[in-house]
């Protein structure tokens, strides 16, 4: 049996205090990664270029559904079956991949997606009070319009087989992108499971989701999934 090519799709804006550790990281493992240094104005794809590391620069920032989606892309070109997206800040756990991934290869979900939330201290970086409470009603927003539930819906730490991959390419949120593509996926019927995943606090920079953006993001999330549960699939 031809054993299943794997890639880390690694977004990365503004990180270089962060990118070379995981890079490094990632690389002790085995695993092939593509980085997508996302029109960083810091020192990342300076960094990226001297160490010779495989990265594609993008001109200007697309932000992260942008960024993600030309991983995908990458990973689709390039013939791989199973695309991990993977933080380039150090929250994402590499021993956690092995589970991530394993019912994609047992054929039980075509998209998997990495929770802090589905068993109980499975992880202990759980995201401040105030988040936590719009992933909950993310989540309660996606069970009344779909009867799925899932629980981590802002997860970045998420797994793709070669369908979803091909979805990605084509249909990539590039506003609020995990959330959405999980309803998106979920309504299109996509098999989708979640994982219990560890997580790490940031070794670097800060997240682009805070303060009053907080109640914002969940917001504009809601109306998107309004609007797809009135959509179509393509």
């Amino acid at each position: 049996m031809t054993p299943n090519k794997i890639i880390l799709i690694i977004p990365a804006f503004n990180e270089e205090k962060s990118i070379k550790d995981t890079i490094e990281l990632v690389t002790k493992t085995g695993y092939d990664y593509i980085v997508i240094d996302d029109g960083s104005t810091d020192k990342t794809e300076q960094i990226l270029s001297e160490n010779n590391y495989n990265f594609v620069s993008l001109c200007f920032n697309l932000g992260i559904g942008g960024a993600v989606q030309t991983g995908y892309r990458y990973a689709l070109e390039n013939n791989y079956d199973i695309a991990i997206q993977f933080d380039a800040d150090g929250q994402h756990d590499i021993e956690s991949i092995k589970d991530l991934i394993q019912p994609i290869l047992d054929n039980q979900a075509d998209f998997t997606i990495g929770s802090r939330f589905i068993k109980k201290n499975s992880s202990n970086f759980k995201s401040s009070f105030l988040r936590r409470i719009g992933i909950h009603l993310i989540s309660n927003v996606i069970f009344l319009f779909s009867k799925n539930r899932v629980y981590d819906t802002t997860s970045g730490f998420r797994a793709a087989n070669k369908k979803v991959i091909k979805y990605f390419t084509e249909n990539y949120p590039k506003e609020y992108p995990e959330p959405i593509s999980n309803y998106e996926l979920i309504k299109f019927g996509y098999k989708v499971t979640e994982v219990p995943v560890k997580m790490h606090e940031r070794t670097a920079g800060k997240s682009s989701i805070h303060s009053w953006k907080s109640a914002y993001y969940v917001i504009n999330v809601l109306l998107s999934i309004f609007v797809i549960k009135l959509r179509r699939k393509k």
